[in-house]
């Protein structure tokens, strides 16, 4: 089988969920099919994100990319270059993409945020509604249900997000396949104290902290720190990391005035060395088709404290506290209870141990493998539609 991977998150310098999804997928496929052909799909808008060489059974065509306007250029040569490969089954991970004719497509829909009608994407909590985020929205809104409609099969990464998907009537359910993230492979507890003292005298830490995702909810976070117990916040930080440099007013406010802290795009290894310090981990978040970030706390001993929302419960099953999104009073009480127990943070450490451990890349790969033998089962897809222009930088 000729597979063909659209991975241009991995050549884009990006940080995030779909990035991490490539990067735990896309070598535990290679792994597991070494007798099948594997022909990648990048640009060259930054160094490729995976360890070369890469094995006899891969190749790697890297696409020129000069400016934002190559967005558009590149869906539209990208399809052209697909074809000229004969490919069998050509993988879309990024929740957009159309194969050429003849070639069977399956296209990971991490959630159904890009296919939900505008009305409700455009407003969703947490968006900043600049024009030019009107105008990606709207972009990738109209891509990804056409592309969706158009693929053999659809792939996604937890059954609250396939029964999502299959609510908004685009594609029929048994076209939908539910295959969850791996737990990231670095995603391990620091134990070297000497590294962890090196992280906390760079990054100026206190000896406790709870962290949070900045992007994440941070305002129901804040609000229930300020109804903690002067005790049980003495001596202790709220500290936020964030991939993006503006994250919502609410939290900026808060480092202005003292109560927070904000790490932006911190290192990988601090990252992880920050969950292996950490109390605990908050996650509040409204949307999540996974929710990687709870996977890779648990997997560094972090304690878990997260949202009842979407497909959030699912993947923290009994490892974690789960409050409601809004809620800042019950999330105030799962702090108490966390951060004022020592047994409950021991509990907690090691059932999210076991529970990170449940989720593995080899498990997802052997199932995207059977996606794809599947597909390739079915009729070509209708494929012949022209992307609509993009506008700049609609992929990062």
């Amino acid at each position: 089988m000729r597979i063909g991977l659209d991975v241009r998150y991995l050549s884009r310098g990006m940080m995030g969920g779909i990035n991490t999804y490539l990067r735990g997928l896309v070598p535990a496929l290679f792994a597991l099919a070494p007798s099948e052909t594997f022909i990648l799909y990048a640009d060259t808008k930054a160094p490729f994100d995976l360890p070369q060489p890469l094995p006899a059974n891969v190749s790697l065509v890297l696409l020129p990319w000069r400016n934002g306007a190559s967005t558009a250029w590149y869906d539209t040569f990208l399809r052209k270059r697909m074809a000229q490969d004969r490919l069998d089954v050509a993988h879309f991970p990024a929740n957009t993409g159309l194969a050429p004719r003849r070639t069977r497509s399956v296209v990971t829909l991490h959630d159904a945020l890009t296919i939900l009608p505008l009305t409700q994407t455009l407003f969703s909590s947490g968006s900043r509604r600049t024009l030019r985020n009107v105008a990606m929205t709207a972009y990738l809104n109209t891509l990804s249900r056409r592309s969706v409609q158009q693929a053999n099969l659809v792939l996604t990464v937890s059954e609250q997000a396939r029964a999502d998907i299959a609510k908004q009537g685009l594609v029929p359910a048994e076209r939908i396949v539910a295959i969850p993230h791996g737990a990231p492979a670095d995603a391990v507890r620091v134990e070297d104290a000497a590294q962890l003292a090196d992280v906390q005298a760079r990054l100026s830490l206190p000896a406790h902290f709870v962290l949070a995702d900045g992007l994440k909810n941070p305002a129901v976070l804040l609000r229930a720190w300020r109804r903690l117990p002067a005790e049980l916040r003495a001596n202790r930080e709220l500290l936020f990391y964030s991939r993006k440099h503006d994250p919502l007013p609410v939290l900026l406010e808060a480092v202005a005035n003292g109560e927070a802290r904000l790490l932006v795009r911190p290192a990988r290894a601090d990252l992880i060395a920050l969950y292996s310090l950490a109390d605990l981990f908050a996650f509040p978040s409204w949307f999540e088709g996974f929710g990687i970030p709870i996977l890779e706390a648990m997997g560094c001993g972090a304690p878990v404290i997260a949202s009842d929302r979407y497909a959030i419960p699912e993947v923290v099953g009994d490892a974690g506290l789960i409050v409601d999104a809004e809620d800042d009073a019950g999330l105030a009480a799962a702090l108490a209870r966390v951060l004022g127990n020592p047994a409950e943070s021991a509990r907690l450490r090691s059932a999210g141990f076991a529970r990170a451990a449940h989720f593995t890349w080899e498990r997802a790969a052997a199932a995207t493998l059977a996606a794809y033998g599947r597909a390739l089962q079915s009729a070509p897809a209708a494929g012949g539609a022209v992307a609509p222009p993009a506008p700049s930088e609609v992929h990062g």
